[in-house]
């Protein structure tokens, strides 16, 4: 721990998310993690009654360590009542976090940054049930989730597309994003430094259950690509995190073709997981930074209302 003065340190997990099961993992891991760097831990279960977890808050701790994922944890919901409070909290602000979480509005960051992306459209559910949105194959996703809640690959011959605009659960809008054949990269980035990228390989697709399940995917630490798809990944991290303004930690997600040598940016995550199989720990390690570090780092970068 540095001499920063930040002694007390609240951990929110839980939440009230489709993500609140991986939130209990890593809080679980952050909470054991930090007591082991000499903090003084509270640990907060967050549920659906707000004042309770700002009760909980009073009087405040010296920082807050945001472990929540999803709604209203990494939308910058509990990052505008944290500003209100005026407690520092790990992670990036209100504008960043609502902005990564919003697909559409960070792809419109990400293309004004130059950054390359896969064709895509945001369709109401009515015009999906009736026609394909984009040529086949495509992706759907909600506007609104992480962690590939709710992502279905369609494909030439598929008959999904009607049943699953039917039952669409998470509101009236879809994303539809062109389908990138190749291989499935991912980039942590520390303010302004990318750490390593890393290769993920699923038996599947790379969804829900394999991104938290053990055995679920393996992780190949550097990807075995050239050193010059590395660089632009790492450049391509370090660029999308700051045309979002995040701070602290983030992760990029991107696809790679070698066949036409296309490097796409999927998503940036505000909230990279922190369980036993997520790839922000293993990169850390892999550059010598272990995890009682890690949230150490992000304990000390924590702030509020900028």
């Amino acid at each position: 721990m540095s001499g920063s003065g930040i002694k007390r340190v609240a951990v929110l997990f839980g939440g009230i998310s489709a993500e609140r099961e991986v939130s209990l993992a890593s809080g679980q891991q952050v909470i054991a993690a930090l007591d082991s760097a000499g903090y003084d831990v509270l640990p907060i279960l967050v549920g659906a009654d707000l004042g309770a977890v700002i009760a909980a808050l009073t009087p405040p701790p010296d920082a807050v360590f945001n472990a929540l994922h999803g709604r209203f944890g990494e939308d910058g919901t509990i990052q505008g009542v944290l500003d209100y409070m005026g407690i520092p909290y790990t992670h990036s602000g209100v504008r960043a976090s609502a902005m990564a979480m919003d697909k559409s509005v960070a792809k419109a960051a990400f293309a004004a940054a130059g950054l390359p992306l896969a064709q895509h459209r945001i369709v109401p559910r009515d015009e999906l049930a009736e026609a394909d949105p984009l040529p086949r194959p495509y992706v759907l996703k909600p506007v609104n989730e992480g962690s590939s809640v709710g992502v279905f690959i369609i494909r030439n011959g598929d008959n999904r597309r009607a049943d699953i605009a039917r039952d669409w659960p998470f509101g009236d809008a879809v994303m539809a994003e062109e389908y990138i054949a190749g291989r499935e990269l991912t980039v942590a980035v520390l303010e302004g430094r990318a750490l390593a990228v890393t290769e993920i390989r699923a038996d599947g697709f790379y969804d829900y259950s394999a991104k938290y399940s053990e055995g679920g995917s393996r992780h190949d630490i550097p990807a075995r690509v050239a050193p010059s798809v590395t660089a632009r990944a790492k450049d391509a991290a370090v660029a999308a995190h700051r045309a979002l303004g995040c701070r602290g930690a983030s992760r990029a997600d991107f696809r790679y073709d070698d066949e036409t040598d296309r490097l796409v940016l999927l998503e940036v995550n505000t909230q990279p997981g922190l369980t036993p199989t997520s790839l922000l720990p293993e990169q850390a390690a892999h550059c010598g930074m272990d995890f009682p570090a890690l949230c150490a780092w992000m304990v000390e970068h924590a702030a509020c209302r900028v």
